[in-house]
């Protein structure tokens, strides 16, 4: 605003030299101290001393966590610089030297890389603020050839000098640059975009202003000549025009990039001890064939987690000793940091929290699962009434229970695939994943499975999640056929829990319902107050009271689940993040 308001206050004042004087000013009292500071800070000479003293080491670990951000505002301004530079008369006493000693056509050319050039950086500052180790090299490439090339079109020595002290800068800070993301697929942010589209405008403008004088649309585009920058200025404008909107198109059509996941086989067998060896029964999803594992060095503990766009995603806390916990969660935390990549923990227990709360995590209720006390669980007793109803009524229709241990044979696998087939027509549904496992008889091959016939025929099943044998264990997929007696399901439940009682275990686990538990208090966060009324008027895409309803028949005792995220606004992100893991996509999440 200070720079157009002095060029239409100031008429009298030749366009060229004031943009001049401007910029100079901005230059000696923004960008230099700005260069000086980032020399200080950065290293010329600090990392070495910090090696000598264990404080000043740790300050200069302190100031390399902000060179990229520094590094890459100062690399978007130098190609900001360079752009603006093209559309700026040239010193006519320095292109008659030029006239003297360069020919006509490498003028030209270095004038027009310029703009290129000058766009490239543009481009480049976010990767620098992203930490990508490929922006780093093409940068230095970039900087030093603007430093050649601010010479050769017109010996700007003040740019060439600017340019040189970024790239000064940069090559030091190596170390900085440490993240393999792929510049092919370069996350930059809205506003980065508008930071871009300003320059590129701006350098539009400043063009026109300084050349007004002269007729842009008498042919000028094929002129060449020392003295004709009106002339450069307009090829350049042209190749930034081209440049910008080949990036605008490539961002618009370029595709997602594959992410590949283990089959549902391949779990190593460190990651099956680990699984076999758990407390929580919830540890089974890791042979889902849908997560990927961060292994402790001890091989005692882990983290199984998916990835969806930016999230990295956990499925429930870490499995395994709890001394190990902290140190796997920052790892994870690094694993994430390297590709550009922010930790989320799903559906974790209120017992684990400190350890989110200490990596500086936020944390959400989500919901509360339903676990049934077994020693203390009874069919006795008006309010336990329905249950005894059900499970009458069942067993008069001729239902039996019974539960096959694997390996399981193929005519069951067959059937039980029937089944499944059956009720996802019946429901209208497809497979979920990652939070819940799918049907699948690599998956199912390793675990208990609890039948519901009538006749010799099954009817439901229900595959079964086992912890230690007097600890915890719960259920995963819930099937039945269409022409199944009426109550099979709670039968199947009570037969589970009598059954689970018989084996030692001393806990059902009947799942989680998702937003129950939410308050909806005027002073309470905005989540809580959006997700209570979610749970109580949500009922087209998810039966959420119902639910918890159906639960509620088992007298359970109600356990909160939370979501641990980063703190900031990117919180809707990263839950449509997680809803898509366990939807397969947007297709899943829209489909009722």
């Amino acid at each position: 605003m200070f720079e157009a308001v002095l060029l239409l206050l100031l008429p009298q004042i030749p366009a060229g030299e004031l943009v001049a004087a401007m910029l100079a000013y901005r230059f000696i009292y923004y960008i230099l101290p700005l260069i000086a500071a980032a020399i200080l800070l950065g290293g010329m000479g600090l990392p070495a001393v910090g090696r000598l003293s264990p404080k000043l080491n740790e300050a200069w670990q302190t100031t390399q966590a902000m060179l990229p951000q520094v590094l890459g505002v100062l690399t978007f301004l130098s190609g900001a610089v360079m752009l603006l530079s093209t559309a700026t008369p040239a010193v006519a006493t320095r292109m008659q030297f030029l006239h003297e000693v360069l020919p006509l056509s490498l003028v030209e050319t270095s004038h027009l890389l310029s703009s290129g050039l000058g766009f490239a950086l543009l481009v480049l500052g976010r990767g620098l603020f992203r930490r990508l180790n490929g922006a780093y090299w093409l940068s230095i490439l970039a900087l030093l050839a603007g430093v050649i090339l601010s010479l050769l079109k017109g010996l700007d020595f003040e740019e060439a000098v600017a340019l040189a002290a970024v790239l000064l800068l940069l090559i030091p800070a190596r170390r900085a640059f440490y993240r393999r993301a792929s510049l092919m697929t370069p996350s930059i942010s809205p506003g980065w975009l508008v930071a871009m589209a300003t320059v590129v405008l701006s350098t539009a403008w400043l063009g026109l202003a300084s050349f007004r004088q002269v007729d842009l649309m008498s042919g000028l585009w094929f002129n060449f000549a020392f003295a004709d920058d009106a002339s450069r200025f307009l090829r350049a404008s042209l190749v930034v025009a081209v440049l910008a909107s080949c990036f605008a198109l490539w961002r618009l059509l370029r595709g997602a990039a594959p992410e590949g996941f283990p089959d549902a086989g391949s779990a190593d067998q460190a990651i099956r001890e680990i699984v076999r060896g758990s407390d929580d029964p919830d540890a089974a999803l890791a042979l889902t064939g849908d997560k990927r594992f961060l292994v402790h060095e001890s091989g005692h503990s882990m983290i199984m987690y998916g990835v969806a766009g930016r999230s990295w995603i956990s499925m429930g806390d870490p499995l395994g000793p709890r001394e190990e916990w902290e140190d796997l969660l920052w790892k994870f935390r690094e694993l994430s940091d390297r590709y550009d990549g922010r930790i989320v923990f799903y559906q974790v227990g209120e017992s684990s929290l400190r350890f989110y709360a200490d990596a500086g995590l936020s944390v959400l209720k989500i919901g509360e699962e339903a676990v049934v006390s077994l020693p203390d669980f009874t069919l006795k007793g008006s309010a336990r009434a329905k249950l005894r109803q059900a499970v009458a009524r069942a067993e008069r229709d001729g239902a039996s229970f019974r539960v096959a241990l694997p390996p399981h044979d193929e005519k069951l696998m067959n059937s039980l695939g029937e089944i499944s087939d059956q009720w996802l027509v019946d429901k209208n549904a497809a497979e979920k994943r990652f939070s819940v496992g799918r049907f699948d008889p690599a998956y199912l091959a390793s675990q208990p499975i609890a039948l519901v016939e009538v006749g010799g025929d099954i009817v439901a099943f229900a595959n079964i999640w086992a912890s230690n044998p007097d600890g915890e264990f719960s259920i995963d997929l819930m099937r039945h056929t269409t022409g199944s007696p009426d109550g099979v399901m709670d039968y199947l439940f009570v037969s589970l829990i009598q059954w689970g009682r018989a084996q030692g275990f001393a806990s059902f686990n009947l799942g989680m319902a998702p937003l129950s538990g939410l308050t909806s208090h005027p002073l309470a966060p905005t989540w809580q107050r959006l997700g209570a009324a979610i749970f109580r008027h949500g009922e087209y895409f998810y039966n959420f009271e119902g639910l918890r309803r159906y639960k509620e028949k088992f007298h359970p005792e109600w356990r909160p689940r939370y979501i641990a995220t980063p703190p900031g606004l990117a919180l809707p992100h990263m839950l449509l993040d997680v809803t898509k893991l366990i939807s397969g996509g947007l297709r899943g999440i829209i489909s009722r």
